[in-house]
């Protein structure tokens, strides 16, 4: 009696850990998540308090999706290997989709000299520009059309020669166009299967299963500040 009593004892507490497992792996994804979320909020309400060096509206408006890397590490004036953490969000109509999760790698930015590290915008003009993310890798090589996006030129930005990508820095107190060489950008499914149960290409190809409303606060205010200033 007493060997089946503490057999019962120790079935219970194995299967005590192993259903507190993926319970608390969510959690830190959740917690990840919303700080990321909200790191890409804060920077993105900074980058557009002054208008005259801000990203112009009128490409905020024609963005197709919007990738967001906070705290990414640099050494020298260019970000290298290690990369940053960050979101991307896709634009469904006049709203804007939830915020999914993906790293930056590899990647060669021009920023401000002195920068220990820096944060990067990056705007997907065109359909042809998100292929790659739906396939949750993308190279970061000459032939997508990543170019040095214009800061505060409303009039410029519609005579200008139009690109895929817009890549922009902030850094040493600095907003400006950025230059981009080579790099991967790489979802973090990781995050994205506790949060949504899907990829991120998926969530970006269609984020209809998802309802807004049932996220966490934090990353509904990205996907809020993205619509306010996309207006």
């Amino acid at each position: 009696m007493k060997h089946a009593t503490r057999n019962r004892i120790f079935f219970g507490i194995t299967l005590a850990m192993l259903t507190s497992f993926v319970p608390v792996t969510a959690q830190k994804s959740l917690a990840h998540a919303r700080e990321e979320a909200t790191e890409a909020t804060q920077l993105i309400n900074r980058v557009m308090t002054n208008p005259a060096k801000s990203i112009p509206r009128s490409l905020l408006r024609r963005a197709q999706a919007i990738a967001v890397f906070t705290n990414v590490k640099k050494g020298g004036f260019i970000i290298g290997g290690t990369g940053g953490d960050g979101v991307i969000a896709r634009r469904t109509g006049k709203t804007w989709g939830p915020p999914v999760y993906y790293d930056l790698g590899g990647a060669n930015i021009g920023l401000q000299i002195g920068a220990k590290k820096g944060d990067i915008i990056a705007l997907f003009m065109t359909e042809e520009a998100l292929n790659d993310l739906l396939d949750d890798e993308m190279e970061m090589t000459a032939g997508i059309g990543a170019t040095a996006g214009p800061v505060g030129d409303e009039a410029g930005v519609s005579t200008g020669k139009n690109s895929n990508i817009y890549v922009y820095s902030n850094s040493s107190g600095a907003f400006a166009g950025a230059t981009i060489g080579g790099g991967t950008i790489k979802a973090n499914n990781s995050i994205n299967d506790d949060l949504y149960n899907m990829h991120a290409g998926a969530v970006l190809a269609d984020s209809s299963k998802i309802k807004m409303s049932s996220l966490p606060a934090e990353l509904q205010a990205f996907s809020a500040a993205l619509a306010k200033y996309s207006k």
